[in-house]
């Protein structure tokens, strides 16, 4: 029996009350993210789960009677699933991934790579003791074994994982960290009083209105999930450390709708106290334990912002051996065995996206709008919250609803709700729009969350990354 992802189980997850399941509506269109995974019905599911919690917490503020209607097109979707590839800045395309971020043969296998930021560049040439030349990269790693790299990589700082089959990972510590935990965990941090929602008015309908994000994320999976709050009304401050690099091209995709800023929090302690104590979510996407020597624990910031929403990402979970480690969609996909399944014998593959950081990037931002929502409304109203999601959490998610019986490529037509019709993705064109930008004018994918009465787009363009003053 075929089981795919169905944002059912999200919406469960999420807490959300099932009879709202039949506002959803779906518009199938075989052929978009062809994979051996169910990787459509993932992104549908965490896409549509998303925009249900938009269209329960705006009627709920609006105070209308009905949730208004959503609708989940896969064309969207799948266009918005692959947007860093759609962008163009001046008719430029960017590039997705440096030279030395890709995977290489060892002794026993191959090994995925990470180096898009220069000093994660530095650090995988400094563990192989190589200069940067491709050529001498390669000659390193074929002398030494995949899980050799994998260790002498992350000792130097560095990013590398050894390629592992399902039944390899399904061995591996961290594997079992995880199954033993939910997709989206939810857990309450302090019993205070959240501030009051105002209600809506006017004829768009904007869930997060008035409301204040911190934003201390960088690659993909945060910044997808703040770029939705901001598409929803929120005021999203991104906070970045001055001395951090970051990629124009992927700030020009995921920094849409929010304003940039730099802030060191050592010596800027008190500039951030007082963001902190204005601020209704604080979104954070490090690995586990790199902000807690600056207070920024989910424990801690509640303790100082009583009735905070706090929401954490990272690749590995904040748990297990492996809690600690950095990590990319790249590589969950890798050391999970998705790159395995999705591959060949001769060579591993990959998903038609980087649907690992996109779904938990909408799954996160669905995860903060319950919370929001709970907060307000629920039974047990205010009281701070913590929700949390890990990409390889994702990953597992994916992989136990893989379709065992051929493994071929994917054609469900599994429908949420009403009104559902099925047509041909032939492309992302419909769902591309151009905006100018202080950067240059974007070519970028539309938004894919969408309900009756809500937004079509986000209110601003990004502007130049760190050139925002740090405050509301």
């Amino acid at each position: 029996m075929t089981v795919v992802p169905d944002i059912g189980t999200v919406w469960r997850e999420l807490g959300g009350d099932p009879a709202l399941l039949a506002r959803v509506s779906t518009v199938v269109r075989p052929g978009a993210l062809p994979a051996r995974l169910p990787v459509r019905e993932l992104a549908r599911a965490c896409v549509g789960a998303c925009a249900l919690a938009a269209a329960e917490l705006g009627a709920r503020r609006a105070g209308r009677a009905d949730v208004p209607q959503v609708t989940v097109d896969d064309g969207a979707v799948a266009t918005a699933f692959t947007g860093e590839r759609h962008l163009l800045v001046d008719g430029r395309a960017p590039q997705t991934f440096a030279p030395l971020s890709r995977f290489w043969r060892t002794a026993d296998g191959w090994v995925r790579t990470h180096a898009n930021y220069p000093h994660h560049r530095a650090r995988l040439l400094s563990a192989l003791g190589v200069p940067g030349d491709p050529a001498a990269v390669e000659s390193a790693l074929r002398e030494r074994s995949a899980r050799e790299v994998e260790e002498t990589v992350y000792a130097a700082g560095g990013l590398a994982v050894a390629l592992r089959t399902p039944a390899e990972w399904a061995a591996h510590g961290q594997a079992a960290a995880l199954a033993g935990r939910p997709l989206v965990e939810r857990v309450r941090l302090d019993t205070a009083r959240a501030r009051a929602l105002p209600s809506l008015d006017g004829t768009v309908l904007l869930p997060a209105a008035g409301l204040r994000v911190l934003d201390l994320t960088r690659v993909l999976a945060g910044p997808v999930a703040t770029r939705t709050l901001a598409l929803l009304g929120a005021d999203v401050l991104r906070l970045d450390a001055p001395h951090l690099p970051e990629l124009p091209d992927q700030h020009a995709d995921t920094g849409v709708g929010k304003r940039s800023a730099t802030l060191d929090l050592a010596a800027d302690r008190d500039r951030f106290e007082e963001l902190l104590a204005a601020a209704d979510v604080v979104v954070t996407g490090y690995r586990p334990g790199a902000l807690d020597r600056f207070g920024l624990s989910p424990e801690a910031l509640a303790e100082r912002r009583p009735g905070l929403v706090v929401a954490q990402v990272s690749a590995w979970g904040a748990y297990g051996p492996w809690g600690g480690r950095r990590g990319f969609d790249s590589l969950v996909q890798a050391a999970t065995g998705i790159a395995a399944v999705e591959g060949s014998p001769q060579r591993p593959g990959a998903l038609p996206a980087q649907a690992l950081d996109h779904g938990t990037g909408y799954l996160l931002a669905a995860a903060v709008l319950r919370a929001l929502t709970e907060q307000a409304y629920g039974d047990a109203a205010g009281r701070g919250r913590l929700v949390r999601l890990a990409l390889a959490r994702t990953g597992a998610w994916l992989q136990d609803a893989r379709r065992p019986e051929d493994g071929t490529a994917q054609d469900g037509t599994a429908r949420e709700g009403a009104g559902a019709a099925a047509a041909p993705y032939d492309g992302p064109a419909p769902w591309l729009a151009e905006t100018g930008s202080p950067g240059g004018r974007l070519r970028h994918a539309r938004p894919a969350v969408s309900f009756a009465d809500g937004p079509r787009d986000w209110a601003r363009p990004p502007g130049p990354w760190g050139a925002a003053a740090a405050r509301w």
